[in-house]
């Protein structure tokens, strides 16, 4: 074969592109893992904290159970179109053991490929052109997919240490209150890691009903939270689930991230209509894979808290020595990630080049969350705390801190 004939043919005329695609926002996180990668490329010992992937693995009963299911010759057909009922009921069995919430399986839980999914899915069955969704701002940049996918318009809701990063529904414009029909929420937050008490989902349902707004509630680190304190679910709110629905996944409480199994639970009406988009969609999760997902959510829950209690103990080691070379920050309520203040004279991006850089480590400029964002970076606690002392002690060598 000549060279010619290993390059990929050149179209016959111009391809098209549906308008929605210019519209779509740029993936931030796929250039910070070029960024990375160049430096582990070029023999650099690097010490990645700016990506949210889980760094242990799925605990051995889960992987136990995928085993045997996958010999199962039901399993190897299509799945029901709307996933096994057991693996629906296995959902409602955790959220009343967890949080004493009632929900129906077969009318209130759909199942989802990942919780990413279902939220980048919810503004397409709920939103026309031109319609505005609340979004907050820093936030997980996935929101705006769906909503740029769906071609609405977004409204950021500020989060603001000052209101323990909650967002002030006083503070939204009156035409963007009227306007708004979805609005997204997020505790354990990412990136701030801050959590919500029970009192600002009751303001939240008082709010969404007055002004007929939907709540979308993604509850990804709902299993993660420190001293002593499990985080809410704004399915406790009396009312939650005439407003909205709650997105759950399995990444983070059990390490599934690359299993792809998550949930929307809550109000029938949405759920029913998840469940109609995802029917010209998709076939459901592989049989095993559900299967397995329901041993996670019935099985042993010791691992979860094991992994809670990994994770604080990362959080108070990295904190104690980020305290040590001068770089002041509170620590973490929830989620595995710190929300770290810039020191003066820098911006989110340029200090995450300069720790790369500089000291080889990686974290994720707080621009990439919204606009609000800047003036932080993020960092994961998904080293061990070895690397991450020593993530703080080569940082300490840069001398940024006074």
């Amino acid at each position: 074969m000549t060279n010619s004939e290993h390059r990929p043919a050149s179209s016959a005329f111009p391809i098209p592109s549906a308008h929605v695609m210019s519209q779509l926002p740029t993936q931030f996180f796929a250039t910070l893992v070029q960024n990375v990668n160049r430096e582990i490329a070029s023999g650099h010992d690097v010490i990645n904290l700016g990506q949210g992937n889980p760094d242990t693995p799925t605990p051995p009963h889960i992987i136990q159970s995928l085993q045997q299911s996958a010999e199962n010759p039901l399993y190897h057909k299509y799945s029901p179109f709307r996933g096994y009922a057991f693996l629906k009921e296995a959902a409602a069995k955790r959220y009343k053991e967890d949080y004493n919430v009632d929900l129906d399986p077969e009318t209130e839980i759909a199942i989802l490929f990942g919780g990413k999914t279902g939220l980048v899915q919810l503004p397409q069955v709920l939103l026309n052109p031109g319609d505005v969704c609340l979004v907050p701002d820093p936030g997980y940049p996935d929101y705006w997919s769906g909503v740029a996918l769906a071609q609405a318009r977004m409204s950021f809701m500020p989060l603001l240490q000052g209101n323990a990063f909650l967002p002030d529904y006083e503070a939204i414009s009156a035409d963007d209150r009227q306007k708004a029909k979805l609005m997204f929420l997020n505790y354990p937050n990412n990136p701030t890691s801050a959590a919500a008490p029970l009192s600002f989902y009751e303001d939240t349902v008082e709010f969404a009903m007055q002004h007929k707004i939907v709540v979308a509630s993604d509850f990804a680190y709902g299993a993660i939270g420190y001293d002593g304190h499990r985080p809410v679910s704004f399915l406790q709110a009396p009312g939650a689930k005439e407003v909205g629905v709650e997105f759950y996944t399995l990444s983070k409480t059990y390490n599934m991230a690359g299993w792809r199994v998550g949930f929307a639970l809550g109000n029938a009406e949405i759920i029913s209509k998840i469940n109609l988009l995802q029917d010209h969609i998709y076939v459901s999760l592989f049989g095993g894979i559900q299967a397995a997902a329901a041993e996670a959510l019935t099985g042993p829950q010791d691992c979860v808290t094991s992994l809670v209690a990994r994770y604080e103990s990362r959080r108070n080691a990295f904190y104690d020595a980020l305290s040590d070379i001068g770089w002041k920050a509170s620590k973490p309520e929830g989620s595995f990630f710190g929300w770290l203040p810039v020191p003066d004279g820098y911006t989110s991006a340029g200090l995450t080049d300069i720790l790369l850089r500089e000291a080889k480590v990686a974290v994720a400029p707080g621009i990439g969350f919204g606009s609000h964002g800047e003036g932080y970076v993020r960092v994961g606690l998904l080293s061990d705390e070895h690397r991450l002392r020593e993530a703080a002690e080569r940082i300490g060598k840069l001398h940024l801190f006074k």
